[in-house]
């Protein structure tokens, strides 16, 4: 059994990983100091598959504990998910964003190095494409990121071709996700932010269940067929699949990928919302407001190289997304609550 190191394992998008690998006969670590996750999430994703994940709370930038998980444990891969991820808050936090997201990157690879295991999935974020036009993103799209999140994730990306381009044993394939959103079907795992959401879905999913007033729509008058910004949603359960297809690619030592993950599909932010709507069977309130500092009009994928090198392709749709948000949102009215210590059934190291 191959076992996988998954960093930020208790995050929105890390435990549906684990849960997809596990289903899919891998032992999995999980590696994350839990700023902006719960151990909850840990204890759910166990309950869905009924097998066990042994859990370290640390931060990857910590050299000394990230060494001691790979002496513990005979590591094959990494997927690496840790860091910061709002793209508005990195242009306020650029100095936050370089040291979490560049920082935990190059300390979680040289102690990789150190520990003879050069396999690694990076999320990276279409972010990296910046501004572009109204046609589908392909992978040789100019990458040009209008926040410093961007940035990040292009340094990361530049430094695993680095990698890979100076010794033969490094495969590393950089996943730039388009916008994720949805819950596993089962209720039990989904987003659960800290503060206001950076993301569209848990914002809806808020006004509807009562948490929030109004739902903000950020300009419409972007060019655009109803003045509202387009994206490309990727269900999460489909997303983590997509992980689990690029590890598979990664033992054909491909050397340094770059794939996008996105269904192809865009939806206009109003078009998000009617579809909750249909899903919730509520009228969800919104208001107009100014656009934001480093928003696009326009992103959504070219996923053909996702298909003809991973065998992968988003399967769900925004029907899909919307109707296991709401599932989990009704669940977990609270997100997964306090919980100030996890049950036994999670083996939670502190280093």
């Amino acid at each position: 059994m191959k076992t996988i190191l998954v960093t930020g394992g208790a995050g929105y998008i890390g435990s549906h990983i684990c849960v997809e690998l596990l289903q899919a006969g891998y032992a999995v670590v999980g590696v994350g100091h839990l700023c902006k996750a719960r151990p909850e999430a840990l204890n759910r994703l166990q309950l869905i598959t009924g097998k066990p994940l042994l859990f370290h709370e640390q931060d990857v930038r910590d050299r000394k504990a990230l060494t001691g998980v790979f002496s513990r444990q005979a590591i094959t891969a990494v997927i690496h998910c840790a860091g910061l991820k709002a793209a508005a808050e990195s242009i306020t936090f650029p100095e936050r964003y370089f040291d979490n997201n560049v920082g935990g990157a190059s300390v979680l690879c040289e102690v990789m190095v150190e520990q003879g295991v050069k396999t690694l999935v990076f999320s990276s974020s279409a972010c990296v494409y910046g501004r572009v036009g109204n046609e589908p993103i392909a992978e040789g799209a100019p990458t040009r990121p209008v926040q410093p999140y961007g940035e990040t994730k292009l340094a990361v990306e530049q430094y695993l071709r680095e990698l890979c381009a100076g010794d033969s044993q490094w495969n590393a394939i950089s996943l730039r996700y388009f916008n994720p959103a949805g819950a596993h079907p089962s209720g039990l795992l989904g987003e659960d932010p800290a503060g206001v959401p950076g993301n569209l879905a848990p914002l809806i999913t808020q006004v509807a269940i009562g948490g929030r007033g109004h739902l903000e729509v950020w300009g419409n008058d972007w060019p655009t067929a109803d003045g509202t910004g387009v994206r490309d949603y990727i269900h999460v359960v489909d997303l983590a699949l997509g992980h689990v297809q690029a590890l598979a690619k990664l033992t054909e030592n491909p050397g340094e990928l770059i794939i996008n993950l996105g269904a192809g599909r865009p939806y206009s932010v109003l078009e998000v919302h009617a579809a909750f709507e249909k899903a919730t069977g509520r009228k969800i309130p919104y208001r107009i407001s100014p656009r934001r500092a480093g928003d696009i009009a326009v992103s959504f994928a070219d996923p053909a190289l996702a298909k003809r090198l991973l065998g992968w392709e988003a399967v769900r749709d925004i029907d899909d997304m919307a109707r296991d948000a709401w599932r989990w949102q009704q669940l977990n009215p609270n997100g997964y609550g306090a919980v100030d210590s996890p049950p036994p059934r999670v083996r939670l190291r502190s280093n």
